[in-house]
């Protein structure tokens, strides 16, 4: 039975940030928010919220008594913009999530499924899929369901959660054989087994965490919020103070003056853009086609010391193959080729495939042997090959298999171990491939070099990692000589040669013990505990589902240089985070000096000589800098959700450029900006 053809789902694009549709939400989202509840999250603008609403009161008392409150409902309306223009970065933030989980949505389309029970298939929808299912999929399915591939390889369209067109190879028993739900078969026919119940997808996951339902601040987000916090309480004990002074001397600053004061001096600017920040981190991760499972790994990416890679799959493309013979002397390379390829016939494995194909490349060929029995690889034997049987009843035996072992077994059968296949094997290692010894009966034939494929443009990824201060670290179950020179080809600081899972977290835990926070990519089951165990786990979507589920992080594209994305996001998201508090906070200095001046002028005319920028009058004054302290938040909304761009330098030139552009440009800008607008409102003032 076969499903019938689905619609192809769509691509997730992300939209401009002031697209109309996005405004909508964002607009809705921006009186949706004016709840004490909503309010209450935020202390910062919670302040200029309650002085809001103290604000409307007095207009309205100043207005029943007919006395003026003009003044007041300005004061009240520059206010309630401030709040409304904060509530309007996150909604506009949250806006673009929301949109982008739409999209996703599109690929999670309840679609059919051919669930295989005793044999037989039966056309179920993919809802009613249980964890442990089997399902097949061939030419033209949509895969209904996250999955492990059981049986089978075929090429797999993942446009529609990755936006790649190019298709990918998926095979059982690989480090390739995730499949996700969404996602099409192009050729063959495959069985998966569902490792997702209902709701419980990788699509779910990413919508809620997108749509920011599972979004919680980060660890860095909270102490800035505490200090924030901590600045809004200094300013309200010292503006509350001021009241009693200026009574005392005989002028009386109006409740609505001291309330716009509080209100300029607080840290609004970053205290109402900083929940728009850490939505947006999240969202350029997800553009960077890489699901955060939190913003926390997003951040800590940020600030990662160290980051081991696992080389096969993630360094290399994955399959080793064979790319030459050395035939031991005395043996001909024909004769070491066909014992090689016999022994390969039946291996299953892309080494024991391109070892065939490698043979009859070179001209040699020969059929499978009638009534031979061949020899699977087990990682107690390390080694396979094939038994074929004479004419006259003796049995030829060949096998193939890591170096130590053939050699022990030339000494069980009784051969010997010739001094030059040492060299040869040291001069294979030393070439960057891993030498395969083959052996007939007791004799030694010589070795065959399987060789990893470096990916294209890893070096050049890996020297802008250095740049950015990271050492990077390739993990490898191969000796130390074959190591060592992959390492150099693909650019890595150092590595670990014969690692066992135990191995990577050792050191994954030695290098936390040390203060360093470390990054681990991987794409393997065995690669499980140690994403688990770095401070960011970065699992690729072709790998298994183990290590997608141990990881902080899934890359859609499966690139293992994508860390240097994410890496570059976190460092943005923590600079866009502390340019905008730098910014907020010095631009806090010169509304100082434009309302405090008009607000003490009266009592204590000395204080005039503060009035650096010759505002007209005390009134225009405190209009002007609340009227820049509201507009400044939407200004600085693209470039919250946008970030700060990250350019490789160091800490101290990094720390240079924040005073110079935010801190300086935070002192200057507001200057210029209140007295433009003071020039402005002073007609409408009269």
């Amino acid at each position: 039975m076969t499903a019938p053809a689905q619609p192809a789902p769509s691509t997730p694009r992300p939209q401009g940030i002031f697209a109309p549709a996005l405004l909508r939400g964002a607009l809705l989202a921006s009186v949706r928010k004016l709840s004490p509840r909503d309010q209450a999250r935020n202390p910062v603008m919670f302040v200029v919220y309650v002085g809001t609403l103290l604000t409307l009161i007095l207009t309205v008392q100043n207005a029943l008594q007919g006395r003026a409150w003009g003044y007041e409902l300005a004061i009240t309306l520059l206010l309630a913009l401030t709040v409304l223009f904060a509530n309007f970065a996150e909604g506009l933030a949250e806006a673009r999530g929301k949109a982008q989980a739409a999209s996703l949505r599109s690929a999670r389309e309840d679609v059919k499924a051919r669930r295989l029970t005793n044999g037989r298939e039966d056309l179920v929808a993919g809802t009613q899929l249980q964890k442990g299912d089997l399902i097949v999929a061939e030419a033209g399915d949509l895969i209904a369901a996250d999955g492990e591939i059981v049986e089978g390889l075929a090429s797999v369209d993942e446009s529609a959660i990755t936006g790649e067109s190019a298709p990918v190879i998926r095979e059982a028993g690989t480090d390739h054989s995730g499949v996700t739900g969404g996602t099409r078969v192009l050729s063959d026919r495959i069985v998966i087994r569902v490792t997702s119940g209902a709701g419980e997808s990788f699509l779910d996951r990413m919508i809620a965490l997108v749509e920011g339902a599972s979004r919680q601040k980060t660890p860095n987000e909270i102490a800035l919020g505490i200090l924030l916090s901590g600045l809004t309480l200094v300013f309200l004990l010292a503006v509350v103070t001021l009241y009693p002074f200026t009574a005392y001397a005989g002028a009386p600053a109006a409740p609505v003056t001291l309330v716009a004061l509080l209100v300029c001096l607080i840290p609004t600017t970053i205290g109402g853009l900083l929940p728009a920040i850490g939505i947006a981190g999240m969202d350029r991760a997800l553009q960077a086609n890489v699901i955060a499972k939190s913003g926390k790994a997003v951040e800590v990416a940020g600030d990662v010391d160290v980051l081991l890679l696992d080389k096969t799959g993630t360094i290399t493309i994955g399959n080793r193959l064979a790319t030459d013979f050395f035939p031991l002397p005395g043996v001909s390379a024909e004769e070491l080729m066909r014992a090689a390829l016999l022994s390969s016939l039946a291996d299953p494995t892309p080494e024991g495939k391109s070892i065939v194909a490698l043979a009859r490349e070179r001209g040699v060929d020969a059929p499978a042997p009638q009534g031979a029995e061949f020899v699977e690889f087990t990682a107690q034997t390390r080694m396979s090959g094939v038994d074929v049987p004479g004419p006259d009843g003796a049995v030829t035996r060949i096998r193939k298999g890591a170096g130590s072992r053939i050699a022990a077994l030339a000494h069980e059968r009784g051969g010997h171990v010739p001094p030059e296949l040492a060299a040869i094997t040291d001069q294979v290692s030393r070439g960057g491939a891993t030498p395969l010894t083959v052996i007939e009966d007791g004799r030694l034939l010589g070795v065959v070099a399987l060789s990893d494929i470096i990916k294209p443009g890893i070096r050049e990824r890996f020297a802008e990692l250095r740049r950015m201060g990271l050492r990077t670290v390739m993990i490898t179950g191969d000796n130390p000589l074959t190591a060592e020179a992959i390492a150099r080809e693909a650019g890595v600081d150092s590595f670990l040669a014969e690692a066992t899972p135990e191995d990577k977290m050792a050191m994954i835990r030695e290098e936390q013990e040390g203060g360093k926070l470390v990054a681990m990519m991987g794409d393997g089951t065995n690669d499980a505990p140690a994403l688990a165990q770095a401070d960011v786990g970065l699992a690729m979507n072709s790998g298994t589902q183990a290590a997608k589920e141990a990881g902080n992080m899934v890359d859609l594209d499966s690139d293992p240089t994508k860390l240097l994305e994410v890496v570059e996001i976190g460092k943005g998201l923590l600079i866009t985070r502390g340019a905008l508090t730098t910014f907020s906070i010095a631009n806090d200095v010169a509304k100082y000096f434009a309302i405090l001046p008009a607000l003490f002028v009266t009592a204590y005319p000395a204080l005039g000589v503060l009035n650096v920028m010759q505002l007209h009058s005390p009134t225009s004054a405190v209009l002007s800098a609340v009227i820049f302290n509201a507009l400044i938040i939407p200004a600085l909304i693209p470039l919250a959700l946008r970030g700060v761009p990250y350019r490789p330098m160091s800490a101290a030139a990094l720390l240079g450029r924040n005073l110079l552009v935010y801190g300086l440009g935070g002192l200057i800008l507001p200057f210029v900006a209140i007295k433009v607008i003071d020039l402005l409102i002073t007609p409408l003032l009269g």
